[in-house]
């Protein structure tokens, strides 16, 4: 049994590592720190492992297990809890749905304007937000974090308009 769960867990690593290295980096941006991190999620994986009954797609699941890991590994003030974004022109159009905002201000300017924007949202809006650069669609997004479709849809909504009004400005 333990020979299978070993397999079993390292098929799901395999195939999940990119997922768990983006979840990671959303939330520390220091190497030694995203390594602690990354692998606190995998302890956390092989712990709940026996518990995934495949109730929600087995990306769902570890999406869900990597945020909740990250939030707890950020410590106990969540509201400090930073999230890093990569420095590039498609996190800008992820989450701002804009495409000519390239021509309004330099790339680095709102990259930067964007991270600290980012980083004054909710914990629970941090988490929304790092689910959308991962490209998840809306079910997905609310089975990791709990909350309903139409509510997940919304909120990601409002942040992004907040986020354009903050960059904008």
């Amino acid at each position: 049994m333990s020979d299978q769960k070993e397999i079993r867990f390292k098929h799901i690593i395999e195939e999940n590592t990119n997922r768990i290295n983006s979840i990671c980096r959303y939330y520390c941006k220091n190497a030694e720190d995203h390594k602690d991190m990354y692998q606190e999620v995998l302890v956390n994986i092989w712990k709940s492992l026996d518990k995934f009954k495949g109730e929600s797609a087995i990306s769902t699941w570890i999406y869900r297990i990597a945020v909740n890991t990250s939030l707890s590994f950020s410590g106990k003030t969540y509201r400090n809890t930073k999230l890093y974004i990569d420095r590039d022109l498609q996190s800008i159009n992820i989450l701002l749905d804009e495409d000519d905002l390239e021509q309004k201000r330099t790339t680095e300017y709102q990259l930067e304007q964007l991270e600290i924007s980012l980083n004054l949202l909710s914990v629970i809006d941090k988490a929304l937000m790092s689910l959308v650069l991962e490209g998840l669609p809306i079910r997905e997004i609310a089975d990791v974090v709990g909350l309903t479709e139409p509510n997940v849809k919304v909120k990601i909504h409002r942040i992004k308009e907040q986020l354009k009004q903050l960059i904008i400005c």
